[in-house]
């Protein structure tokens, strides 16, 4: 192969750069820059090194953020959480439960006139005590009054009649005796061949007349009696009508409504009209109450009762259940229980509203657990029971009774189970928890004991 020749090298020649030519950065402008010498090997390791470094810092870095990662989950999943935690407690006392009500007279009477007239004389009025028999007010019926002196003269005249038909009936026996001679000679005559057979047989046709004449008049005396007797419920009638002329009180109590005063016109039997007056008996009073649904099985006549008056502060009086409807209002599901409160003091008016108290027996005892225990999602209502190794168990339980802080279960729970407080949504069934220092009870978690009211047994000074 030839090999081709280099061109001979041309020859140098150099520049000539005036002294005065301006300078660039410290050089002459028209002087070519000088070429930099390569890198030295020492520089290139450290470069080496320096990015070697940072991809062993990265990649320890990384390293060291997924052991923590796994750490974490590790201890996710080995966890055990603290938890807060109360013993269940079985109620077997009564049931404290506080109901409204009203109160009512325990005897109320709308007084009408039962006779026709005016208003002669008012006696009472609105607020006035009255005792059983006290006039209220005198009706003037004169129209009344007549009918009675007509209805006596009429009994005076049937009681003559009566007279009369038993004089009837003694004549007439008279008769009768008189016919019996005259037939019985008449007899004794005809025997003997003195009288004619004729009259025998007219003188036997007058002792018949003679006993009719005596049956007829026998009944006209029952007639007379029946007309006295007739007689005398028209009379009897017409006084009690005129007895009715003074409107009395038909019980002890006192007047609560007034509608008529002197001179006023009143007509008899107007029951479906306004009343004269109303009179209420105020000494007792019954209190309504409902009972709902879920203590009515255990509400008793007897039971004891504590009724308060928010216009009557720190006053509480006794009662008892005197009766109740036995079967449920269907609109409302609830007891009508009625409560006789002894209101001798006149302490309490009736149509107030008043709180009633009860303690209701159970009908079987219950557990009670703070609110705060409870669990409810799709699983429905539980809680968090804690076993002898301290692992959890999810029991589903049913609330009979929620009083705000605790509640009542029916079933699920016996009393006496170690329940967690304010569960995490994380806890599930076979998990192990560590229990806090901070235990509580139920009675703790109920609050405080609410202070007794001071009950005031009738007549005795509340002070």
């Amino acid at each position: 192969m030839n090999k081709i020749d280099k061109p001979p090298a041309l020859p140098q020649t150099r520049e000539v750069v005036p002294v005065d030519a301006p300078r660039v950065n410290g050089r002459d402008p028209e002087k070519p820059a000088a070429v930099p010498p390569p890198p030295s090997k020492w520089l290139l390791l450290m470069v080496v090194l320096v990015v070697a470094a940072v991809l062993a810092f990265g990649a320890y870095g990384h390293w060291q953020t997924n052991a923590a990662a796994e750490a974490t989950q590790q201890e996710t999943i080995d966890f055990v959480p603290t938890v807060r935690s109360a013993l269940t407690k079985v109620l077997s006392a009564p049931i404290e439960t506080t109901l409204p009500g009203q109160t009512d007279a325990f005897d109320r009477a709308n007084i009408f006139a039962r006779a026709t007239g005016y208003i002669a004389e008012r006696k009472v009025d609105i607020g006035s005590a009255v005792k059983k028999g006290d006039m209220l007010v005198r009706i003037a019926a004169p129209d009344l009054d007549r009918q009675l002196d007509q209805a006596v003269a009429q009994l005076g005249q049937v009681q003559a009649a009566l007279a009369q038909a038993q004089a009837q009936v003694s004549l007439s026996e008279a008769n009768l005796r008189l016919g019996n001679l005259n037939y019985a000679r008449s007899d004794d005559l005809v025997k003997k061949g003195f009288d004619t057979y004729q009259n025998h047989d007219t003188q036997q046709a007058n002792v018949s007349t003679q006993q009719a004449n005596v049956e007829a008049a026998t009944a006209g005396v029952k007639v007379a009696q029946a007309n006295i007797e007739a007689q005398q419920a028209t009379v009897n009638r017409l006084r009690t009508l005129a007895e009715f002329e003074n409107v009395t009180a038909p019980f002890d109590g006192v007047v609560t409504v007034r509608n008529v005063d002197t001179g006023d016109l009143v007509n008899a039997d107007t029951g479906g009209g306004t009343p004269m007056f109303t009179v209420v008996r105020d000494d007792i009073l019954r209190v309504a109450v409902n009972v709902p649904q879920s203590l009515a099985t255990a509400m008793r006549d007897g039971l004891e009762a504590r009724i308060s008056v928010a216009e009557l502060p720190g006053r509480t009086f006794s009662g008892k259940v005197a009766r109740n409807s036995a079967a449920l209002q269907q609109a409302s599901r609830t007891l009508a229980v009625e409560v006789d409160v002894d209101n001798g003091a006149h302490a309490l008016r009736a149509g107030m509203f008043v709180n009633v108290s009860f303690a209701v027996p159970r009908e079987h005892p219950d557990v009670v657990i703070p609110a705060e225990a409870l669990i409810f999602n799709q699983q429905g209502l539980r809680v968090a029971v804690i076993n002898d190794d301290n692992s959890i168990h999810l029991q589903p339980v049913t609330v009979y009774r929620d009083s705000g802080a605790t509640l009542e279960l029916s079933d699920g729970l016996h009393g006496g189970e170690r329940i967690v407080l304010s569960p995490p949504t994380s806890l599930q069934d076979g998990a192990k928890v560590k229990l806090s220092s901070d235990q509580k009870n139920i009675a703790e978690t109920a609050g405080p004991a609410q202070p007794k009211p001071m009950v005031t047994k009738p007549g005795e000074d509340p002070s």
